[in-house]
């Protein structure tokens, strides 16, 4: 049982990096994708994109493995705030996999791509609290910092594109998720 739970407590991480694996697979499939024009989520596109299933699966595997690492987090935790960030985790993984089930072109996709990214957002100041609430501060600050600079970044600096505003954004959220494993 031991190997399973150091598996569990790891699937943050390899979600981040299935990420990026299907981010890359996804570019090297539609080598017309410029990350300075247009929004990862292109790349899934049915209508344009090369092999669409790359990234639109992959979203969907990632999502699944960001929701089974919000159950660890629940499974782990030792105050009521953070139960309730691994629960919005869980929701942050279903509309993760939501914008591979409601690729660009659909109607549903700019909402359940925009709700991952708010999503996220809510689950790391959930967190950043509860860790506040253990006293781990430099955990709690790292996240703090993420939260504040996530928002602001995205809103005010002037992006060339959408891909390079969501590729800020998963860097983010992926120092985020470093964070939170590291600490529990």
């Amino acid at each position: 049982m031991g190997i399973a739970i150091v598996l569990w407590r790891f699937c943050g991480v390899v979600a981040a990096i299935l990420a990026w694996i299907v981010i890359a697979l996804a570019v090297s499939r539609n080598p017309w994708f410029n990350v300075f024009k247009h929004a990862l989520s292109d790349l899934g596109d049915l209508k344009e994109a090369n092999d669409p299933w790359i990234y639109n699966v992959g979203l969907i595997v990632t999502g699944v493995i960001t929701c089974i690492y919000s159950l660890y987090i629940a499974y782990t935790s030792n105050n009521k705030v953070l139960v309730f960030a691994s629960a919005l985790l869980f929701v942050a993984g279903i509309f993760l996999a939501l914008i591979g089930v409601y690729p660009a072109g659909t109607r549903p996709h700019t909402f359940v791509s925009t709700w991952f990214f708010i999503q996220m957002l809510l689950t790391i100041i959930a967190i950043a609290i509860g860790f506040t609430v253990e006293k781990a501060l430099l955990h709690a600050a790292i996240l703090w910092i993420i939260s504040v600079i996530g928002p602001l970044g995205a809103t005010l600096i002037k992006w060339p594109s959408v891909a390079l505003q969501e590729i800020y954004g998963i860097i983010l959220i992926d120092i985020a998720i470093v964070t939170i494993t590291t600490k529990i």
